[in-house]
């Protein structure tokens, strides 16, 4: 006989068959809106703008955008404190290596752009090769790993993780460098937000998590050729599983670390008991970094390269970044009348990508450490030589090969860039990245930190300009980036994201400067991505590349770049298309007007 109690030994009722209904049609709602097909819901309308975007934000005293949310709001805080836009970018960037550590960290470089309300200030905080190992030694090392068949026999280049992609960590002796010229506020003071987070935890954000997960993926495929993994389980991956969006992440090595930090200074990471952790880590692994090697580390003030564009100056900083391939391609485009053509128009996306794979050939013949080997930058950036390139680009058809000037980028890279201004006029334009993903899979017993593998971007040949040596910084990918006008500050912005990031800059300009878009929607509209052509690292390439669209694109579009000479693919994930963020000054009210990456996690708030 059938049960007719509930489970309190209640008499039942009798479920009236509306009701029955009723609750299928809410568990079939429910399993729709679950379903990615809740993603075919187009945009809502705007009362003024673009559809796709959304409003920047606008402020007074101060501004500050980064990747995540809470790292915004560190910088605020700090800038409430009394601290200067430095203090409060050096305080984002500790938080965003404890909060984002997929994209950044201080195992890793960093490269930034100062406007201190008078003039600019550029610093190069890129570390160096180990001193104990020649490109011989390397060609050998990689060998072995070839022949032990931890590495594939058919691998090109130097191991994208392990030691051999290691080189000298440059954030920390950047942040001291950096705040000893525009800090107000002390160390201790701008750590300590970062040193509360990692301690007591903080909820994880929805892309960071994607992106937890695609690095965990990675780091079991690529497992052999990394000397040791469990510190990175340890640290990372929760009962080794990549954390999920919301659930609390900790990370007590590294507030110890960064306290360590706050209460020695820049010296006891590099000459000091962190110094000396590292070392000895080094020698436990086999690898070739040395104390002597941190030691010596001492990063550099250079003076940032600028180029007008139609009445704007923009700035990068010069190689062995990618920077000048932004202004290189400025400089062929300033040329040309866009504007007699809508900004959604194949031939706008054509001029930008011809003059995207020019300038790239460059990058890849001649960028590279100056104190090795020096790049003709007055020749790449003169008038008469933009005209020469220029006169290469057919404005109906893609080039079918290409080659650097007389007188070979492409990569992944994860990377966060942050932007701040304070009530005082500073702006902060500020880069920070591990290079590849999370970094070399490499963390240094109990420090809390992956180091990083820039080094995966020197080539092996002896002749090419970014040829591995010791002691040499390879060619790097991150570039912060400024525009002023007329002497005066306009845009701290940059575009995370490997090879993405020149081309990126330039499509954010060309949409504000061409076409009159806000702050915020130059960023959300549809980018595309070039990847191909030749590589500073000097191995095999493709000469037309793939070029990557966003949905956003016209398919009228799509077709004609098509028929153009183009390899077209589309791609909607977002990844790939970089991260921006930028802060703006009103030329009428001197306010603030910040904008953030919709591709990411992250928020721009001002006070």
């Amino acid at each position: 006989m059938a049960d007719n109690r509930d489970c309190c030994g209640q008499p039942r009722r009798k479920t009236p068959w509306v009701s029955v209904f009723a609750a299928i049609f809410i568990l079939l709602l429910a399993a729709f809106l679950s379903n990615k097909s809740a993603a075919e819901l187009g945009a809502g309308g705007r009362p003024i703008g673009m559809d796709y975007s959304r409003s920047a934000v606008y402020a007074m005293n101060g501004m500050a955008a980064t990747a995540q949310p809470l790292a915004s709001q560190v910088a605020i805080d700090i800038l409430k404190q009394g601290g200067s836009a430095m203090d409060a970018a050096i305080a984002a960037n500790a938080a965003l290596g404890l909060m984002e550590p997929t994209g950044n960290g201080i195992g890793g470089d960093l490269f930034a752009i100062v406007w201190d309300g008078k003039q600019l200030h550029g610093y190069n905080g890129s570390g160096r090769s180990p001193m104990g190992r020649d490109l011989n030694q390397m060609k050998a090392k990689i060998a072995a790993l070839k022949a032990s068949g931890k590495l594939p026999a058919d691998y090109e280049g130097i191991p994208s993780h392990g030691s051999l992609s290691v080189t000298v960590p440059g954030t920390v002796d950047a942040w001291f460098a950096l705040h000893q010229k525009f800090g107000k506020l002390t160390m201790a003071q701008n750590l300590a937000p970062a040193i509360d987070y990692a301690q007591k935890g903080f909820p994880v954000s929805p892309v960071i998590a994607y992106y937890f997960a695609g690095n965990l993926k990675r780091f079991k495929q690529i497992s052999p050729m990394v000397e040791e993994l469990d510190n990175a389980m340890a640290t990372y991956f929760i009962e080794g599983k990549a954390p999920q969006t919301g659930q609390v992440f900790r990370n007590p090595d590294l507030a110890r670390t960064l306290r360590s930090i706050a209460q020695g200074g820049r010296a006891i990471f590099y000459e000091g008991d962190l110094a000396k952790n590292m070392d000895a880590y080094f020698r436990r692994i086999g690898a070739d970094m040395r104390y002597d090697d941190l030691a010596a580390h001492q990063g550099e003030w250079v003076t940032p390269l600028s180029v007008d564009y139609r009445g704007y100056t923009v700035h990068e900083l010069p190689p062995n970044g990618q920077g000048m391939a932004a202004l290189q391609m400025l400089k062929m485009l300033d040329r040309m009348d866009l504007k007699q053509y809508p900004r959604d128009s194949a031939e706008v996306f054509h001029a930008m990508v011809e003059a995207k794979r020019l300038a790239f050939e460059d990058v890849a013949k001649f960028y590279a450490d100056p104190a090795f080997n020096r790049a003709p930058i007055e020749h790449l950036l003169s008038d008469e030589y933009a005209l020469q390139r220029l006169a290469l680009i057919d404005p109906n058809k893609a080039m079918s090969e290409v080659s650097a000037g007389e007188v070979k980028l492409e990569g992944e890279g994860d990377t966060t860039y942050l932007t701040v201004a304070d009530k005082d006029g500073m702006m902060v334009s500020l880069i920070q990245s591990n290079y590849r993903g999370m970094g070399s899979g490499l963390v240094p017993d109990g420090l809390g930190f992956m180091l990083q593998d820039r080094g995966e971007l020197f080539a092996l040949d002896d002749t090419h300009a970014n040829a591995y040596a010791p002691g040499k910084r390879p060619f790097h990918t991150i570039i912060p980036a400024f525009v002023s006008k007329d002497g005066k500050p306009v845009i701290s912005f940059g575009l995370m994201g490997g090879g993405m990031q020149p081309q990126g800059h330039v499509q954010i300009l060309v949409n504000i400067i061409d076409y009159g878009m806000s702050l915020q929607e130059a960023g959300d509209a549809a980018r595309f991505l070039h990847d191909g052509g030749a590589s500073p690292t000097h191995q095999s390439f493709d000469p037309l590349g793939v070029l990557y669209l966003e949905p956003g694109v016209p398919v009228a579009t799509v077709q004609k770049l098509k028929a153009m000479g183009h390899n077209v693919k589309i791609d909607d994930r977002g990844a790939m298309f970089g991260g921006y963020q930028a802060i703006m000054v009103d030329p009428n009210s001197g306010a603030y007007i910040g904008a953030t990456e919709m591709r990411k996690d992250g928020v721009a708030i001002g006070y």
